[in-house]
């Protein structure tokens, strides 16, 4: 739970916090293009009916270990970008063998939270019926909460998610409420609690490693810290990492390079899932 005292629109507006962030953003919208134009990829896989119900996968050049498939979440707050601005995030997974997967979903206000985490939840159905394989669910900000979302998801026919690594996520939504954030989201405080993946049951078994810049605001840290802390207690085995000096835009730029520490993660929890 957030500390009444905190600023929680400078807490959680990252934007106003990175101020050079359009230049990471460029920087995510060349690099992705430029991957796509190298890599063994299947573009454009429709998971659903939506116009934004489309995904990307990307292949491993030199042949798949025939582990499971890593499917990176995209952020925005739910409400902005597209899997067309982090095709480059799959290179380092896919230097190690792994196959990725990188999924779009409907916007807010164009949909609701609920509903994207339903559309989360087709994108994950699809890919287990497509390739056969378990998934480990990845994604940054508001992806790292629907990675969580699916290894938390409720229905014990759909267990296609036993391993996770959300990346500066959110867990714990009632504070975002008050926040600028929440105006495309138009959330009021009881949906966000029942959306809020730290107060579902969580997970019995399975592994979650729970990532955060360590330059990014007290509350990401603090919300990271949280889902590790109580998914472990539940009998998850649970990671907390932070990435030294990253702030909320830098965090995922290791998943491009093999040899980082968070690819190494990746590889980690694909051997468990």
């Amino acid at each position: 739970m957030a500390s009444e005292d905190l600023d929680l629109e400078a807490e959680y507006n990252n934007r106003a916090r990175v101020p050079d962030h359009p230049t990471h953003i460029a920087g995510w919208q060349r690099d992705a293009a430029a991957y796509r134009e190298t890599a063994r990829c299947e573009l454009g896989l429709s998971y659903g009916p939506g116009e934004r119900h489309r995904l990307d996968l990307f292949l491993p050049q030199d042949g798949d270990t025939g582990r499971p498939v890593v499917l990176f979440i995209h952020g925005g707050y739910w409400q902005g970008l597209d899997k067309s601005f982090f095709s480059h995030l799959a290179r380092g997974a896919n230097e190690r063998g792994l196959t990725v997967a990188v999924t779009n979903y409907t916007l807010a206000p164009a949909a609701t939270l609920g509903e994207i985490v339903s559309e989360i939840e087709d994108a994950s159905d699809f890919l287990v019926r497509r390739t056969a394989r378990p998934l480990v669910a990845t994604g940054h900000s508001a992806g790292g909460h629907l990675a969580a979302c699916l290894m938390a998801r409720p229905d014990p026919q759909t267990m296609s998610v036993r391993a996770a690594m959300p990346i500066s996520g959110l867990f714990d939504l009632p504070p975002l409420v008050p926040t600028s954030i929440n105006r495309a989201l138009g959330l009021t405080l009881e949906e966000a609690h029942r959306l809020s993946p730290l107060e579902w049951a969580p997970p019995s078994s399975g592994h979650l490693v729970a990532v955060v810049g360590g330059a990014e605001s007290s509350e990401f840290l603090r919300q990271s810290r949280a889902i590790a802390d109580e998914w472990g207690k539940a009998g998850v085995t649970t990671r907390y990492h932070e990435v030294p000096g990253a702030h909320h835009f830098d965090v995922i730029a290791g998943l491009a390079d093999p040899a980082d520490p968070l690819v190494d993660i990746l590889v980690g929890l694909s051997a468990e899932a």
